[in-house]
């Protein structure tokens, strides 16, 4: 066993956990965060998209120990004060999924790609940046719609810490 000490979603967590431990498994199994889900088991379709220090990870490419004394976001932290983050109310509003299940994947990889390209986002770089993410129930139109306008409004909003 190893010990793991990491903030997720601003708490500190400490765990004994055996070091071969996916960081989605330790998220879903150990804290019971199961927003970040587990689509494919081999990095292909981004449903466990996280962020790890900032920046969008597949958690099921990523050791929990690897994660010791960093921050991790999961989607169940970008709500702030019972207010959805901007990116996940423009996927509501634009229906940017149907069953849902990448739909968290799809949101932490949208908020890090307005964090890196910035909040005027065209079509063709917004599906280009979503290669890593696979969705099989839309043809990604209403996505590619709510990630545009939930870069928008997140140029309107302060800029939020998640979980706080």
């Amino acid at each position: 066993m190893s010990a793991v000490s990491l903030t997720v979603n601003g708490k500190a967590v400490t765990a004994d956990i055996d070091p071969r431990t996916l960081l989605v498994q330790y998220l879903r199994e150990t804290l019971r965060l199961t927003g970040t889900h587990v689509g494919c088991d081999t990095s292909q379709c981004g449903a466990c998209v996280v962020h790890l220090d900032g920046e969008a990870v597949k958690a099921c490419t990523v050791l929990a120990v690897q994660c010791d004394g960093r921050s991790v976001t999961t989607i169940e932290g970008l709500a702030s004060g019972g207010e959805l983050h901007p990116m996940q109310a423009a996927f509501r509003e634009h229906h940017g999924l149907q069953c849902g299940y990448c739909t968290p994947g799809m949101i932490m990889t949208a908020v890090d790609l307005v964090r890196r390209k910035g909040n005027a986002l065209d079509e063709h770089t917004i599906r280009h940046e979503l290669e890593g993410n696979i969705c099989r129930c839309t043809g990604y139109h209403n996505i590619v719609k709510a990630i545009a306008a939930g870069a928008e409004a997140m140029a309107s909003e302060p800029q939020k810490v998640a979980a706080e």
